[in-house]
C-alpha cells in the first residue's frame, strides 16, 4: 500500500509538471497582466483622464496673470434731420469703426492665489492617480494569485481523489479475500463521495476566480504562470514596523491628497481676504473710425485714429459683509481639512501596522505549514504501513490523507497571502511601484 501511495504521489507530481509545461507557452506573467489591466481598467483610466483635465485646468488658472486682448469692428448708418437745413451739412452718414483693446493685470492678488490653487489641484490629481495605480497593482495581483490558489486547490483535490480511489480499491480487495470488513470499504466509498463534492466546488471556484481576473484584465482566455519552484518568499525590508508607519504618514496617496486639500483650503482663505484689497490693471486701446459721408461737425470725408493708454484702480469699499463672512467660511473649511489630514495620517499608520504584522504572521504560518506538510506526509506513510500490518484501520489512513492534502492546500494559500500581503504593505506605506511587480514577477 505504501508503494502504491508513493506511485500515486509521483504520478500526480509528474502530471502537474507536464500540465504546467503545456500551458507555460501560452501563459501570462504578472507584469503582462498588469500592463493589460492598465489599458482596460475603468477606474485607472478615469484617474488618468482626471489628471489630464487637472493639468489643463491649471493652465487656465494662469490666464488670470496674462494680458487679454480683444478686437472690435462695426458699421452703422445714421440719419439726422436738421431744421432749418444748413447748406453743406449732411443729414445722413455711414460710419465704419475698428478697435483693438488690451488689459494687463498689474495687481490682482486673488488671481495669483487662483494660479497656485491650480498647481495644487494638478498635484492632487497626480496623487489620486498614484493611489489608483497602486490599487490596480494590488487588485490584479490578488486576482492573479486567487486563480493560482484555486488551481492548486483543484489539483490537490484531484490528487486526493486518486489516492482515495486507490485506498477504496485496496479495501475492496482485502474485503474480497476476507482480510478486512465491509466497514473499510464503506468508509472509503464515503470519503470518495466527499472528495467528489470537493472537486466540483473547487472546479467552480476556479472558474469564478478566472472570470474575475479576465474581467479585470479585459482578455480571455488567461492562464497565469505559476510560482517558480522551489518557492522562495521575498524578505520584508525594513524588518521593523516603525519605518513603514513613518512612510505611511507622509507618502501614502490618501495622506498626500489630504495634505494638498489643506494647502488649497489655506489658499482659499487668503484669496477670500483679498476681497478688501484694490486691483490695478493696465489698459490700452487703439481704434480707427472712418466716416465716408462726413459728420455733422466735419461735413467732409474723414478718418479718425485714436489711441489710449491708462492705469485703472478699483478699490472695494463695502460689499454687505460678504467678504467677512466668506473669510469665516474658509477658516472653518480650513479647520475641517486639517482634521481630515490628521484622520488620514492615523488611518494610514494603522493600516501600515496591520499590513506589516499580517505579513509577519503569514510568514510564520508558511514555515509552520511547511513543517506540517512534512509531518503529515510521514504520518500518512506510517498509517498506511500500520494498516497493512493490522494496527491501523482504514479510517486512520483516510484521515491522514485528508490531513496531508489540507496542509498542502493551506500552505499554497498561505504563500499567496504573504505575497499579496507584501504588496498591500507597500501600498499602505505609499511605496508600491511597478518595479515591485517586476521584482515579484
Amino acid at each position: 500500500m505504501l508503494r502504491n501511495f508513493r506511485h500515486t504521489f509521483t504520478h500526480w507530481a509528474a502530471w502537474t509538471a507536464m500540465g504546467l509545461c503545456a500551458t507555460q507557452a501560452g501563459a501570462q506573467n504578472l507584469v503582462e497582466m498588469v500592463e493589460l489591466a492598465q489599458g482596460f481598467d475603468a477606474p485607472w483610466r478615469a484617474s488618468r483622464a482626471a489628471l489630464d483635465a487637472a493639468e489643463h485646468k491649471g493652465a487656465q488658472a494662469k490666464s488670470g496673470l496674462l494680458p487679454t486682448v480683444g478686437a472690435q469692428a462695426g458699421a452703422s448708418y445714421t440719419r439726422t434731420e436738421i431744421h432749418p437745413d444748413i447748406p453743406g451739412v449732411q443729414g445722413s452718414a455711414h460710419q465704419q469703426s475698428a478697435a483693438l483693446q488690451g488689459t494687463q493685470p498689474l495687481y490682482r492678488p486673488a488671481n495669483v492665489i487662483t494660479y497656485r490653487q491650480g498647481q495644487r489641484n494638478v498635484e492632487l490629481a497626480r496623487a489620486q492617480l498614484d493611489g489608483a495605480t497602486q490599487d490596480l497593482l494590488v487588485r490584479v495581483s490578488q486576482a492573479y494569485f486567487d486563480v493560482l490558489a484555486a488551481q492548486d486547490t483543484l489539483t490537490t483535490v484531484q490528487a486526493q481523489k486518486r489516492a482515495v480511489q486507490e485506498q477504496l480499491e485496496f479495501a475492496q480487495r482485502n474485503f474480497d479475500i476476507g482480510a478486512a470488513t465491509i466497514t473499510d470499504t464503506r468508509e472509503a466509498h464515503a470519503r470518495h463521495d466527499l472528495v467528489d463534492a470537493q472537486e466540483i466546488a473547487a472546479t467552480n471556484d476556479l472558474q469564478v476566480k478566472r472570470l474575475a481576473l479576465e474581467q479585470l484584465v479585459g482578455r480571455t482566455p488567461l492562464q497565469p504562470q505559476p510560482l517558480a519552484q522551489p518557492v522562495q518568499l521575498p524578505t520584508v525590508l525594513p524588518a521593523h514596523v516603525t519605518p513603514w508607519v513613518e512612510w505611511a504618514e507622509v507618502d501614502q496617496p490618501l495622506v498626500r491628497q489630504a495634505r494638498l486639500a489643506l494647502d488649497m483650503a489655506e489658499l482659499e482663505t487668503r484669496k477670500a481676504e483679498t476681497g478688501h484689497l484694490p486691483t490695478v490693471d493696465l489698459q490700452a486701446s487703439y481704434g480707427v473710425q472712418r466716416n465716408p459721408d462726413g459728420t455733422t461737425t466735419i461735413p467732409i470725408k474723414n478718418r479718425i485714429h485714436q489711441g489710449q493708454v491708462g492705469v485703472t484702480m478699483n478699490v472695494p469699499l463695502f460689499a454687505g459683509f460678504a467678504v467677512q463672512n466668506r473669510v469665516k467660511e474658509t477658516l472653518s473649511l480650513e479647520e475641517k481639512s486639517r482634521a481630515d489630514l490628521d484622520n488620514a495620517r492615523r488611518q494610514s499608520a494603522q493600516a501600515a501596522r496591520q499590513a506589516f504584522f499580517g505579513v509577519q504572521s503569514g510568514t510564520g504560518q508558511v514555515k509552520a505549514l511547511e513543517a506540517a506538510v512534512a509531518s503529515s506526509q510521514s504520518a500518512l506513510e506510517a498509517n498506511q504501513l500500520g494498516y497493512q500490518v493490522g494496527v491501523r484501520i482504514n479510517v486512520d489512513v483516510l484521515n491522514a490523507q485528508s490531513q496531508l492534502y489540507q496542509a498542502q492546500r493551506d500552505l499554497a494559500q498561505a504563500r499567496y497571502n504573504v505575497l499579496v500581503g507584501q504588496l498591500k504593505l507597500r501600498q499602505a506605506a505609499g511605496q508600491l511601484q511597478m518595479q515591485d511587480i517586476h521584482s515579484l514577477n
